[in-house]
């Protein structure tokens, strides 16, 4: 396997960056947050406002008031902030009611805040929207604060955390101001960094402000009162709250009974987990999702016999033994480290231990979380349980079988599927019948495609031109021009109009400038608008085709998304490298980050690629790995970077790369070793390369504290073999023992050709007589051995000396 088919297959291993925050960094920020806020003068006992006590009082005026709003006054100004988020205007209470954004307007305003802070920096993403003419809302509003935490959370210093909670700060208080509702999506941000950060001063305030702003938040903020003094290990506190709530006989008993287990639960404390459930009515809980995340935190603490209690007091109330059914499928999947078949081993049998009745709900919960973990013949025993069930099946948990099917390559499961869905009786969409085709045509049954697309009329489902798209690709995939473009002709007589995705497939398997403008100019006729992947295409075609000046003219087309332009000129850098273009490739790029902006990461990944021939290339794919943050790509970049300096021999890099590796990615030894393994691996293929692999090996050892795994040994032994070189072959054969790995026979085969090719017929002959022969292709490998070094040198002798006698006779 080469060094770049196997790149992908390292980079799947689960590389995530440590996070940790010290108590030295959380006792700083408490400072910098003690002088942005004012703090209540009523305390209890422990010098902290209770929620707990809030609730008990009853009333307001239990308190001793503060205002809030004159606190939050006191914040340290920002010259940088946007005025029209510190303006003190008092808005009326009606506004409360007002949204100005739609759940779909929601993501997408989301996505725009990540964009533009991605490329031009917070402070100045805050300060564009302030210029927004059109007001933010509650919901803009909680997606900048959301940013804001963020940025505080991964902030090197404690000035820069401290300039990102302040704008939080005054986002909030502009929207209190405004009459904004202060619901769980504003302030539980703030909360959740408080507790993390262990601010109990600030955050006992901070309810406070909540309190008043949202007096219906009171159970809800018991949740993360509880959390916080989990957080700071304060059992005192922990043990009071669950005390006065059994003895506590208010109308919020059971919401904050359920919030106050929630975080038990949440933190895994089973001590105060059995005291509470054994006070309580699980059963009066408000919401079932939050039930459910109980019940799953009990599957984690293996409270078996509690689940079983409580499931059974599900079962007696009327009306929830579908309810009681989710609850068994919630606490299965909560157990940890089972396997999936043993989590419907262990669903079936409580299901019967409890004589409860599946659901269909529960069943297909269950079916997705096999599709979750790829199990698709699992999931299709599922449905066919379900069937003699009686139960019925929906289309969701059939698309997650499609999914599934997709993402784990059983595309031949397909027609299975699909006798499912008669089986069934469901009504498939157009959805459906794309996955459907799409699997099909990645198996290459373009006969059982195209039977799906005559099976739409009676299915009562309308061809859709991403059908026909599914198929063309599949052709054009497998450079079968002819048939993708037939694709097109049977689109038209069927009336399927092509859409922008159609051209795009059309414009990338263009062979000639010609047919690409053909083609670009009969979409422009048509009336489709020319997306980011229509101007992608027309790039990598145009280079393809070795008109590179055409690549770089299609950044000046007006019709390019604002949005987008980074992203298609990214694609321009990865198409120039891609096609030898290297130098135009680096000035496009020097260009962006002249801009303030980022390449993307499969550009950059594209131009570390491309440099691998250049010798002196090291200082130009250093920056370049510095540029990718994110951890796989980085991974995938590194690894490429490292393999460069075996072949150039730059030791010294590689040791260093290797140690970043080890310390700023991977955190599982499993993915460190197959690392590892790899580098070996290209050794073990490259010339030359054995004296650089024993440097590696030592510098491994005494500077990066690891140890080899069998698979480097046997990587630098058959490197040995190659450059003959018995001195190596002995080195390497004793730091099998050295690191506690027993010989197999595997090295023995690879050290007794080592022997031979070395020269060291002794040794070797030595060392046969230790392989375990009962393997009939051990044997065959040992006579592959003698016929490649001992023959072959008899014959190389016996042909020196009929020459040398040659010479006496003349």
């Amino acid at each position: 396997m080469t060094a770049r088919n196997t790149l992908g297959t390292v980079t799947r291993f689960a590389i995530n960056y440590k996070s940790s925050s010290s108590s030295a960094a959380a006792a700083a920020r408490e400072s910098v947050v003690e002088t942005a806020l004012k703090l209540p003068a009523s305390e209890d006992s422990t010098g902290q406002l209770s929620v707990w006590s809030i609730l008990n009082c009853g009333t307001a005026s239990d308190l001793q008031e503060t205002d809030d709003a004159e606190s939050l006054e006191k914040e340290r100004d920002l010259p940088w902030f946007p005025k029209a988020l510190q303006h003190s205007k008092v808005v009326p209470r009606e506004r409360k009611s007002r949204h100005c954004f739609g759940d779909k307007q929601v993501v997408r305003f989301d996505k725009l805040v990540d964009m533009c802070s991605k490329n031009i920096g917070t402070e100045a993403t805050l300060h564009v929207f302030s210029k927004i003419k059109k007001e933010t809302g509650v919901k803009g509003s909680n997606a900048l604060i959301k940013k804001c935490i963020e940025g505080a959370r991964i902030a090197t210093d404690e000035v820069d955390a401290e300039k990102h909670m302040q704008v939080a700060f005054g986002i909030f208080k502009s929207m209190k101001e405004q009459g904004f509702p202060l619901e769980e999506e504003t302030y539980g941000p703030f909360l959740e960094y408080l507790i993390d950060m262990g601010m109990t001063k600030e955050f006992c305030f901070f309810c406070g402000v909540i309190k008043n702003g949202n007096p219906s938040s009171l159970t809800r903020l018991g949740y993360y009162e509880m959390m916080l003094w989990i957080r700071v290990n304060h059992e005192e506190k922990i043990r009071e709250l669950c005390n006065d709530i059994e003895s506590y006989d208010g109308v919020n008993k059971s919401l904050l009974q359920e919030n106050y287990l929630l975080a038990l639960c949440e933190s895994d404390q089973r001590k105060e987990i059995v005291q509470l459930f054994e006070s309580m009515d699980i059963t009066e809980f408000s919401s079932p999702n939050t039930v459910a995340r109980i019940f799953k935190c009990l599957g984690r603490l293996l409270l078996e016999s509690f689940a079983e209690k409580v499931l059974l007091e599900f079962k007696a109330c009327d009306g929830a033994a579908g309810n009681t059914s989710n609850l068994i499928y919630s606490y299965v999947v909560g157990i940890l480290n089972l396997a999936v078949e043993d989590v419907i081993s262990k669903f079936r049998n409580l299901h019967t231990k409890l004589e409860v009745t599946p659901s269909s709900v529960s069943y297909e919960k269950l079916i997705i979380y096999c599709c979750d973990s790829l199990r698709v013949h699992v999931a299709l025993e599922l449905v066919d349980e379900m069937f003699e069930l009686g139960l019925t099946f929906s289309l969701k948990a059939l698309h997650s079988i499609l999914q599934a099917s997709s993402e784990n390559c059983d595309f031949n499961l397909v027609h299975q599927i699909y006798s499912v869905i008669k089986r069934g009786n469901l009504r498939p969409n157009s959805e459906t019948f794309r996955s459907m085709i799409n699997l099909c045509v990645k198996m290459k049954d373009y006969v059982g495609a195209y039977s799906m697309l005559h099976d739409l009329e009676k299915m009562k489902v309308k061809p859709t031109v991403a059908m026909y798209n599914a198929i063309m690709v599949g052709y054009f995939r497998e450079k079968n021009m002819s048939r993708g473009l037939q694709v097109l002709k049977e689109m038209k007589v069927a009336n399927i109009k092509p859409d922008s995705q159609t051209f795009s497939h059309l414009i990338t398997n263009c062979n000639s400038e010609e047919d690409i403008n053909m083609y670009y100019e009969e979409m422009k006729q048509s009336g489709i608008q020319a997306t980011k992947h229509v101007f992608m295409a027309l790039i990598n075609a145009y280079a393809a085709c070795g008109q590179f000046e055409k690549a770089k003219q299609v950044l000046l087309d007006k019709g390019i998304p604002g949005k987008s332009f980074y992203e298609i000129r990214s694609v321009l850098v990865q198409a120039l490298a891609s096609h030898g273009q290297l130098s135009n490739a680096f000035d496009i790029y020097e260009k962006i980050k002249e801009a303030g902006c980022s390449l993307e990461p499969k550009a950059v990944i594209s131009l570390i690629e491309h440099l691998q021939s250049d010798e002196v290339a090291l200082s130009r794919l250093l920056p370049l790995l510095e540029t990718l943050k994110d951890p796989n790509y980085w991974l995938d970049g590194c690894l490429r970077i490292i393999l460069y300096c075996v072949r150039y021999k730059h030791l010294r890099t590689a040791v260093n790369l290797l140690e970043q590796v080890r310390d700023q990615v991977c955190t599982d030894e499993l993915a460190l070793e197959v690392i590892f393994d790899k580098v070996f691996s290209f050794i073990a293929e490259s010339e030359s390369s054995l004296q650089f692999g024993l440097d590696l090996l030592y510098a491994m050892k005494s500077e990066l504290g690891l140890t080899p795994s069998r698979k480097c040994l046997d990587f630098l032994l058959h490197a040995c073999v190659s450059a003959k070189d018995l001195q190596s072959s002995v080195f390497v054969w004793q730091e099998y023992q050295a690191t506690g790995l027993p010989y197999n026979t595997l090295s023995f085969l690879r050290m007794y050709q080592a022997l031979l090719a070395s020269g060291d017929r002794k040794a070797a002959k030595v060392l046969e007589h230790k392989i375990p022969k009962d393997d009939p292709h051990v044997r065959s490998i040992i006579e592959a051995c003698k016929l490649t070094y001992l023959k072959k040198k008899e014959k190389n002798k016996t042909k020196k000396k009929k020459k040398t006698n040659m010479s006496k006779l003349t």
